[in-house]
């Protein structure tokens, strides 16, 4: 549920704990407060024919989309109605001054008990388009999310076509097992968690194989031009998205412009969202939409593809649907073309602000190791732990927002290598030793200091994709390539001029991308 009320200017006492050395005096400005109320409830969910109790916002799957306008404010209760611990991150929102209402629970707050409440408290300072939000506490994200459509101001137009109606699509992950379940068995055996069963596009896998369900219709008009909100929600797995018989202008991703391209195929990894332009200009009828997986390493993946349907007015119900062959599961050819295709707009109105000096160059190794774990006995004796530059984060007892705040000692350190502490081959067969160090610990940046970080996957049990999202900015990806970075050739290809602009990436198997973004932005 929401509403919205009016008002000249808003300030909070959050704002002044996280800006006890930066202060600025808040603009008067006209603007929005839109009020909404996420109870957190089990409900009862039936999908790939079988039943079980999901968490969700307001008995929803996907949950409800919140709207507002660039410059809003938007406050939203979340009431704790389930057994376990629940934060909600608003992914993608940049939260100037109120880092309190990020949302993953122990970085900038306690994670909110059963029978409690939490009230976020944000304002969408200079931001329009598709974000989305989720649960940010074990994998209750799988059920538990949702869009953010954020309009432009008042006004303001696009800086393409106005399209006559819009529609979001979020394409997910379905577990017919409880997904708490998952990952807590994994967690006990050392083991990676069991796979997805169905992908799904706005809840709904489509018909499948061994279990015939209806899915998603998305109902359009002959001659009409639609805008897509595309989210993907997933877990674990890059999608590629298709639409039988139609082409996609590819106009936003992460809430920022890019210059206009059309495509047959979008590929969208976990975190990420993409608006595209459709012209309803084909025949009437029905055409299948379809998200299948992008995987080009010998990692174990969901590979059922979900389907909906663009259902012209007027069609029959006997007319056919006309289909469409998705990309091969390791289709990196169709990935690149589509990534490679990505530009900002860098308009006058929409500019590319790269940072052309850097104060932080930094090189982040992500990827896995095996750590001994006793306990482990299905893994004999080991567990296998993710690691950035050889650190495995150990998560904290108390929010680091709030021992960074108020000074309390023992909770994090701040000596997170820059770089790797023992180079290799990163691309390579692994080193001898596979084990990690762990800690909590972080990397302390200078407000309004830039950085270029290089983000370098490794073979470490096998080279993979990994998406990773950066809370609190926008950064750009002025950079990608194969094999390993070479900080004396790789940066004379760096695009300073209009990469793309994004809050969520992914890192190629094998491979590394570059990305830069100024620290204007107080917190942890």
């Amino acid at each position: 549920m929401g509403y919205y009320s009016s008002c000249s200017s808003y300030y909070s006492w959050v704002h002044i704990l996280i800006l006890a050395t930066f202060f600025v005096a808040p603009d008067v400005v006209q603007c929005r407060v839109r009020h909404y109320k996420f109870d957190v409830v089990t409900k009862n969910t039936s999908r790939l024919c079988s039943s079980k109790p999901i968490v969700t916002v307001n008995g929803k799957f996907p949950g409800p989309t919140v709207y507002a306008r660039e410059d809003d404010t938007v406050l939203i209760r979340v009431v704790n109605k389930v057994k376990y611990n629940v934060s909600i991150h608003w992914h993608g929102i940049r939260q100037l001054r109120t880092g309190w209402s990020d949302g993953p629970a122990y970085i900038t707050q306690c994670p909110i008990r059963p029978g409690h409440s939490f009230l976020y408290n944000f304002t969408l300072t200079g931001q329009r388009g598709t974000l989305w939000w989720h649960a940010h506490i074990l994998w209750l994200r799988a059920t538990v999310h949702g869009a953010i459509v954020i309009l432009p101001k008042l006004g303001v137009p696009y800086p393409f076509p106005k399209p006559d109606h819009e529609a979001v699509l979020i394409l997910a992950e379905w577990w017919k097992s409880d997904t708490e379940a998952i990952i807590n068995e994994a967690l006990k055996s050392g083991l990676a968690p069991n796979v997805s069963d169905a992908h799904t596009i706005n809840g709904h896998p489509g018909p499948l194989a061994n279990c015939s369900t209806g899915g998603f219709r998305l109902g359009v008009e002959p001659g009409k031009t639609y805008m897509l909100r595309l989210v993907n929600a997933a877990l674990n797995e890059e999608l590629f998205f298709r639409i039988a018989g139609h082409t996609l202008t590819v106009v936003e991703v992460d809430a920022t412009y890019v210059k206009p391209f059309k495509t047959d195929t979008v590929l969208i990894a976990p975190g990420q969202t993409t608006n595209v332009i459709v012209s309803a200009d084909q025949s009437a009828g029905r055409y299948m939409l379809t998200a299948s997986t992008f995987m080009d390493s010998p990692i174990a993946v969901d590979n059922n593809t979900a389907t909906a349907t663009l259902h012209y007015s007027g069609t029959l119900s006997s007319t056919p649907t006309v289909l469409t062959a998705t990309p091969p599961l390791n289709a990196t050819p169709v990935a690149n073309k589509f990534t490679n295709s990505l530009r900002a707009l860098n308009s006058a109105k929409y500019p590319a602000n790269v940072p052309l000096k850097v104060d932080h160059s930094l090189l982040f190794t992500v990827g896995l190791g095996i750590n001994p774990c006793p306990s482990c006995k299905p893994a004999n004796g080991s567990r296998v732990v993710a690691s950035i530059n050889n650190v495995t984060f150990v998560m904290p007892k108390i929010a680091l927002l709030q021992a960074h705040v108020f000074n309390i000692p023992g909770v994090f350190t701040t000596d997170f290598p820059g770089n790797p502490p023992a180079p290799f081959n990163y691309t390579g067969p692994p080193p001898s030793n596979l084990a990690t160090s762990s800690g909590t610990k972080l990397y302390r940046l200078a407000y309004n200091s830039t950085v270029q970080l290089v983000l370098q996957d490794t073979g470490i049990i096998a080279p993979e994709n990994h998406p990773l999202h950066l809370h609190g900015f926008n950064f750009f990806a002025v950079g990608r390539g194969l094999g390993n970075y070479n900080p004396n050739v790789d940066p004379k290809n760096f695009n300073l001029v209009d990469p793309v602009e994004r809050n969520t990436i992914g890192v190629p198997s094998g491979g590394w991308v570059a990305i830069r973004f100024r620290a204007d932005n107080p917190g942890t």
